[in-house]
């Protein structure tokens, strides 16, 4: 009765197709769940002591709106040092609530009523509602399999019309796992000049990468001025909890999104801020040993479904794999639905994520090697049941 209150952008919007899942798994007592996206491991001693110091020294209070200045400024040497991409930490690095508040900060920031965010799709559940709350309207681009959910500037160009204002792009990709290759981004970046577009690009899987490399978007020749690059350190340093990340970008775009944080947020947790600062500064050796150990479940995992007979192309980034459902008479959601009621493992229909991700379901290894086995011998017994 009280939804006539509601503003039709918020009353129209669909639940997460990840959430219906995780409430279901909640009433199961021995779900291997697959489908959680966050890491299994505990966040690394250093940082953990860092975030308990910050409160035992009654570092409790505001900090300044833009961030803990010696954090923006370890993110800069980061970028710096990583990609060779120069941000100055006084007024292009924000902190932020987690990489979530980020993306909120530059839809809102650049996209007027009405205007267009191309997205390349499977991609994050939240983009198409972020990109509706703030007043745009999300054109999705599907990726295919055979392309290895590669972003098809064809398709992208075609897309582009005189209300098209942003890109959104997000590699490594979750759900799939893909890693944009440079060439794919560099015809990426020539649309958005060609058509003076705005291009948002969150990478905050991109210390999670696999004999590959990863492409900082601001990087390429000509794009920081048109570029914000999202970032944080949920997924490389086990810290989804503790809700810290940043957007990086020119200073007057920067200063867009640092406007809206004002009065929106105030500033992030400032016990977060110093646990992040010793990420950066003292965390990426646990960093590297973390993804050493995603790397060998990848490879079980992608092995695995490959052997049950669901084709899944090799991610190269992240934590997920993506396996194409090809069960007569099974959509993805039919799937994910009775395998978790017929043996008990959680995964996330891949329509959950876009129209790319129709007919595939996500996967996550962010779980210990020893479950993983047992969930694909699970989905074997699954597979096999109907395939007989």
């Amino acid at each position: 009765m009280g939804e006539r209150f509601l503003a039709k952008k918020v009353a129209e919007l669909q639940p997460s197709g990840i959430r219906e899942f995780f409430d279901i798994v909640s009433t199961r007592e021995n779900v291997i769940s697959l489908g959680i996206g966050e890491p299994d491991f505990v966040t690394p001693r250093p940082i953990l002591e860092a975030g308990m110091e910050a409160l035992r020294e009654g570092e409790t209070h505001y900090t300044s709106n833009a961030g803990i200045f010696e954090l923006r400024q370890a993110i800069a040497e980061y970028l710096n040092a990583k990609y060779h991409v120069d941000y100055h930490p006084s007024n292009e690095i924000i902190v932020t609530v987690g990489v979530s508040e980020a993306l909120y900060l530059a839809l809102t920031a650049v996209i007027e009523p009405g205007q267009e965010v191309i997205i390349p799709s499977p991609c994050f559940v939240s983009y198409q509602a972020e990109v509706i709350l703030a007043g745009g309207v999300p054109v999705e681009i599907p990726g295919t399999l055979e392309d290895g959910f590669q972003p098809d500037p064809e398709k992208i160009a075609r897309a582009v019309t005189p209300n098209t204002k942003a890109i959104l792009i997000a590699f490594p990709s979750n759900p799939t796992g893909a890693v944009a290759s440079r060439e794919a981004l560099q015809e990426v970046a020539e649309i958005a000049r060609k058509h003076d577009l705005v291009v948002i690009s969150d990478e905050i899987y991109e210390n999670l990468v696999y004999d590959v490399e990863h492409v900082c978007f601001a990087s390429l020749p000509g794009m920081k001025e048109r570029t914000i690059t999202l970032g944080g350190f949920s997924k490389s340093h086990a810290m989804t909890g503790w809700r810290v990340g940043y957007a990086a970008a020119p200073r007057d775009v920067l200063q867009g999104l640092l406007r809206i944080h004002q009065y929106t947020i105030m500033s992030a947790p400032t016990m977060s801020q110093l646990a992040a600062l010793t990420a950066l500064t003292e965390g990426m050796a646990d960093a590297e040993e973390m993804r050493l150990k995603y790397d060998r479940r990848r490879q079980l995992i992608v092995s695995a479904l490959n052997e049950i007979g669901l084709t899944t192309f090799e991610p190269h980034g992240a934590f997920y794999a993506f396996p194409k459902i090809t069960l007569e008479g099974m959509d993805d959601r039919s799937f994910a639905r009775r395998l978790l009621e017929e043996e008990e493992v959680a995964v996330v229909p891949g329509s959950a994520f876009g129209a790319g991700g129709a007919g595939f379901v996500r996967c996550s290894y962010a779980t210990a090697y020893h479950k993983i086995e047992q969930a694909m011998e699970r989905i074997y017994r699954f597979v096999n049941r109907y395939h007989g």
